[in-house]
Formats: C-alpha cells, sequence, structure tokens
C-alpha cells in the first residue's frame, strides 16, 4: 500500500516549514533511510527521510513552498501503483489534517472594511475570483481597474504584493473562513515567519504600539526589517527584562592552573582526546560541578513556585549568522570534561550549519555565555527565563596582588558576571555562588580528579 510522507513537526511551536530541495524525483526508487527533501525553519535546516522503501509516485509540493506541518508532500510505494487513492485526492480526505481555526485576531482583520459606492457595483472576472479564493483575498472590497470599474487579476496580485506575506497556517485559516482585507497591510503586526512571513502565533498576539515618530535624518539610510530568528530573540529578551527583577554581579576567578592545564591538554597526544578541550570547556566543566552543591541556580522559577532540577541541563549561548542559539548539554554534571568538550562542539557545529534540532534548543536549566574571545572584561547577561540565573564569562586579564612578603605582582583573571532573578535568589547567595566557582575555577585539576 502507498505511503504518504508529511511535513515533519519540528517542535512544538513550528506551523510549516519552507520545502528548500527535493533530492528525489518522480519515478525514482528510495530506500527507507535515503534523504527524500531538506526543509527549513526559522531556526534550521532539516533532512526528511522516506521513512518507508519503494518509488517516489508523486511530489505534492514544490521546492520554495511554506508547507504546514502534517500536510501531505509526497507519495510513495510500488510501480503503477494509484497514489491518488493514498493522498485522498478526488476524495475527502481522511488523512490531512484539518485547516486551523482561525485565531479572534484572524477573524478581526478578516472582516470586510468599508468600501466606496464605486467598489460595490464591480463585477469580478473569473481568473480573479479563482486567483483571490487561492491567495485569500476579499475581491470584493478592491476597486477594479478593468473596463466598467471591472476587478481583474492585476488588482487581486496588487492587492496581494501590497500585503505582508502569509504562513501556509495563515492562508489555510483564511481560505477555511472569511478571506483577509486588503487593509491587513496597514493593521497587521510584522511577520516572524520566514522571510516576513506573517503566522497564526502574530495574529494571535497583542498588537504593539509604536512610541515616538521617527526623526529626519540627512543622507542615505537603509532600514531593515527585524524578522525570523532575530525577532524571536528580541522579543525573548524583552519578556526576560520585564517578567524578572534581574541583577548582576561582577567577580572574576584565579585562571594560572586553568591556563596551564588547557596548555597542557593541547600538548596532550591526540590518543587522550584532550587536545581540542578549550578555556569555555573548563569553565562549562567548573559550572556543571558547583551548580550540583548550588541547586538554587540550577532552577526555574514557574510562577510563584521554584522548580529545582537534580540533573544539570547546560545552556551554551552560541553565536550564529542567524542570529543567538542556545544549544542544550544534558546531563552535564554527569559528563567528563573529554565528554563537555566533545558536546559542546558537536551542538555549535549544528547550529553554524542549520542542522541543530528543536529539541537540542529547550529545556536548559542554567546558562553560561562566554564573551572572553572578543575582549570582554565585564557585561550583563540577560536571563534565559524561566531560568533563574545566567553566568557571562569574560577574558582573562593580568590584575596586581601583593604577596604575603608585601611586594606587587600581577595575577591572571578570569572575569565572571552572574545574573540573577533577584525574585527568588538574593545578593548573599549570588555572592557565594560566585565565590564557590572562583574556587573550583582555581583548583580545576583538583575537581578534574574528583
Amino acid at each position: 500500500m502507498a505511503h504518504t510522507l508529511v511535513m515533519p513537526r519540528q517542535g512544538n511551536t513550528v506551523e510549516s516549514c519552507i520545502l528548500t530541495h527535493w533530492r528525489k524525483a518522480e519515478g525514482q526508487s528510495v530506500t527507507a533511510e535515503e534523504i527524500l527533501c531538506e526543509v527549513e525553519t526559522d531556526k534550521a535546516a532539516f533532512e526528511v527521510p522516506a521513512g518507508t522503501a519503494g518509488i517516489v509516485l508523486k511530489i505534492l509540493a514544490a521546492e520554495g513552498d511554506d508547507v504546514p506541518v502534517l500536510q501531505p508532500i509526497a507519495v510513495i510505494g510500488a510501480a503503477g501503483e494509484d497514489w491518488k487513492a493514498a493522498a485522498g485526492v478526488g476524495s475527502a480526505p481522511t488523512s490531512a489534517p484539518a485547516a486551523p481555526a482561525a485565531p479572534a485576531a484572524l477573524a478581526a482583520l478578516a472582516a470586510p472594511g468599508p468600501r466606496a459606492a464605486s467598489e460595490t457595483a464591480t463585477g469580478i472576472s473569473p481568473r480573479a475570483r479563482a486567483l483571490a479564493a487561492d491567495k485569500a483575498v476579499d475581491a470584493a472590497a478592491l476597486a477594479g481597474s478593468g473596463p466598467g470599474g471591472r476587478v481583474i487579476e492585476r488588482d487581486v496580485r496588487a492587492a496581494i504584493e501590497g500585503r505582508p506575506p502569509l504562513s501556509a497556517a495563515v492562508l489555510a485559516a483564511a481560505r477555511a473562513g472569511t478571506a483577509l482585507p486588503v487593509s491587513v497591510a496597514d493593521s497587521a503586526p510584522a511577520g516572524s515567519g520566514l522571510g516576513g512571513r506573517l503566522t497564526l502565533a502574530d495574529l494571535a498576539a497583542p498588537p504593539r504600539v509604536a512610541v515616538g515618530a521617527s526623526a529626519a535624518f540627512p543622507g542615505p539610510y537603509q532600514d531593515s526589517p527585524v524578522k525570523g530568528i532575530r525577532k524571536l530573540i528580541a522579543d525573548r529578551m524583552v519578556d526576560s527584562l520585564q517578567t524578572t527583577a534581574q541583577l548582576s554581579y561582577q567577580s572574576s576567578a584565579p585562571a594560572a592552573r586553568l591556563q596551564e592545564l588547557r596548555a597542557r591538554m593541547k600538548a596532550a597526544p591526540e590518543a587522550l582526546g584532550l587536545s581540542r578541550v578549550t578555556i569555555n570547556d573548563l569553565v562549562l566543566f567548573a559550572v556543571s560541578r558547583v551548580l550540583v552543591l548550588q541547586p538554587a541556580f540550577n532552577a526555574h522559577k514557574l510562577g510563584e513556585s521554584l522548580r529545582s532540577f537534580e540533573r544539570v541541563h547546560l545552556g551554551m549561548a552560541v553565536d550564529t549568522p542567524r542570529g543567538l542559539m542556545v544549544p542544550v548539554i544534558r546531563n552535564a554534571d554527569m559528563l567528563s570534561l573529554a565528554q563537555i568538550s566533545a558536546e559542546s562542539k558537536r551542538l555549535t557545529t549544528a547550529c553554524l550549519e542549520g542542522k541543530i534540532q528543536p529539541d537540542e534548543l529547550s529545556g536548559s536549566t542554567f546558562t553560561v555565555t562566554n564573551l572572553g574571545s572578543l575582549g570582554i572584561e565585564a557585561f550583563t547577561p540577560v536571563l534565559n527565563a524561566p531560568e533563574v540565573a545566567i553566568l557571562g564569562v569574560c577574558n582573562i586579564i593580568l590584575r596586581p596582588v601583593v604577596d604575603e612578603d608585601g611586594s606587587a605582582s600581577f595575577e591572571p583573571r578570569l572575569g565572571l558576571s552572574l545574573t540573577a532573578n533577584h525574585q527568588v535568589i538574593d545578593g548573599a547567595p549570588a555572592a557565594r555562588f560566585l565565590k564557590a566557582l572562583s574556587e573550583v575555577i582555581a583548583d580545576i585539576d583538583l575537581w578534574l580528579s574528583r
């Protein structure tokens, strides 16, 4: 029996994916493990396996299409088999998911606006009517440019170009209910989906009110839309600052043994698997051990309760061309230094190549962000809510110290910036956390032998 392949769900928050490339064409054979196509969300790119062996009987979505999750994209079966029966073509569909219900914001946007007297008497050409139905445009609200005010195809296309691009989920919801009016271009929120597409989440969100007016600047300039993952980051940062009482603490840790150990590992035989261990890997190891001793920091604030976790799931901030990502090292407190180092590199590479899985970007209990390699001496990290604390790692600088005999010398110190949610963590516990971490870093070689 033919198998219908659907667009897989890439995480709970993904409504649709862009189908970027088909690796197989209709009529070609495929194994269950072979990659059939490549898709992309606003966070990363993914490969979709065929899932069953057979012949690609029919491809149901084209490259570049924005396809809702769980919607059929291909049919695989035996040569000569009827693909239409498997895809439900020509009968009431049973396997394809129903179009999502339009939220209240969508219904409000779909209400036709006031029409001029000349618009109420138009007629609509068949081609314009078909295009309007397909693209969810209220053609009756358009001012026709054809003979006698007739609405023709170019009027509908102009309306489509004049509004924000719609995600496949929004388009499906609009088709199922009342068509979106042209005025959506002026009143809809900026799209956070791929290519600035308007998503159901955008329509469900409360409208943002602009404050102030733009000043007139001399000379040329360029406006770039804040969208996709960049908009996601922006919204999360604002939400974090608005819903938590964030306070930052600056400290430093002796880094002499840290540097010495890193140098020894870099020169170690390849067979030991330690030559690629970095300063950041050593800090991640130290943090994972301190969090076991300081469970109040390995926690989430959920409403009026504090949920402390037994295991440490360590988030690590990664700077990518698409924006900041925070993959998670699971059970970091149970891993050796070599394992933490290997996992951090695997996750970083996946983020940079756009192949990180959505589940690898969620579920952290504490986050570390490192700007030391960029020369930053101190900064204020923003909480990765609902986590209650985040550690910023700064660069190593020489600081003067007074020896026991009264003479002055210089000691390498690693800068540490801790931001904690003052709703649940007071200043003294935050200071004790930094003190404990500083002591572990100072004796990092001893902790590795535990």
